[in-house]
């Protein structure tokens, strides 16, 4: 090789890099169904759904509680036990043989119930990250400032069983183009908010804004601005029911000049990111 070939391909080889770094990210498609229940289709087509709360949502669209609709689903992460979160998760997993992740302890109780076997169940807990749709998807499960049980209605008598649903939690998913959205589960603000921004970095934080049961605009905006520090937040668990008044509207008056985009989705609606 010639000098001069020499100084063209090193040309070369470095504009590559430069066009490689400024390319944009492969965007992923979010459906939000009202309450915390979101579908994440990633870049690489799998999909994520998340507190599939759908067919007795009341702001979830009447023509998307027919769950066929859903198209198949790879996996359904499931951050508590009460049922405005687990909802459709048994049918959801039946119908498309989705594996389902949640706590280690509330796995027991869904198993035991019978409502998802444990083939189907992905136990696990906080910290330690998972991959069960390939390398290119993380999964880790993180803290939530709640509460968590399992309530089972017996479908002869209608009497009430309450079984353990082990700890809350929120989780951080990675996705194949490096893209990591936290979804913090219900949950109040917690100090260790400000370890999730500083070590995984998420880019999108869906927050519970709603108050009563979790943090109201004005706490969610304190989490994001002063712990989390994302670049862009959706607000979530809000308007469903009577005592979750926090408004979308609030959140974004609260953070006006905090240099964090507020993304207000309306429920069934879908958006690439």
């Amino acid at each position: 090789m010639t000098k001069n070939h020499f100084k063209l391909f090193y040309i070369v080889a470095i504009a590559a890099i430069l066009i490689l770094s400024i390319a944009p990210v492969q965007a992923f498609e979010l459906q939000w169904f009202g309450q915390s229940a979101f579908k994440i289709t990633t870049p690489g087509g799998k999909v994520i759904l998340i507190d599939p709360f759908i067919t007795n949502n009341p702001k979830t669209p009447a023509e998307l509680k027919d769950l066929s609709k859903l198209g198949k689903i790879d996996l359904i992460l499931v951050t508590h036990g009460h049922g405005d979160h687990v909802g459709d998760t048994a049918q959801v997993s039946e119908m498309n043989a989705a594996k389902v992740a949640m706590n280690a302890d509330m796995g027991h109780t869904f198993a035991l119930l019978g409502w998802v076997p444990y083939d189907r169940l992905i136990r696990f807990n906080k910290s330690g990250p998972i991959m069960p749709l390939g390398d290119g998807i993380r999964i880790t499960m993180v803290h939530a400032e709640h509460s968590s049980d399992v309530v089972h209605t017996d479908p002869a008598t209608n009497k009430k069983t309450v079984y353990t649903g082990g700890e809350p939690c929120g989780y951080i998913i990675e996705l194949e183009n490096g893209f990591k959205i936290y979804h913090a589960g219900d949950t109040g603000v917690f100090g260790d908010m400000k370890f999730i921004g500083e070590y995984y970095k998420p880019d999108l934080a869906l927050l519970p804004i709603g108050g009563h049961f979790t943090m109201d605009p004005a706490h969610a905006a304190y989490a994001v601005r002063n712990l989390l520090k994302t670049s862009q937040v959706i607000p979530m668990h809000y308007g469903t029911f009577p005592p979750l008044k926090g408004t979308p509207q609030e959140l974004k008056q609260q953070l006006t000049g905090s240099g964090t985009e507020v993304i207000i989705m309306e429920p069934g609606e879908k958006r690439n990111i």
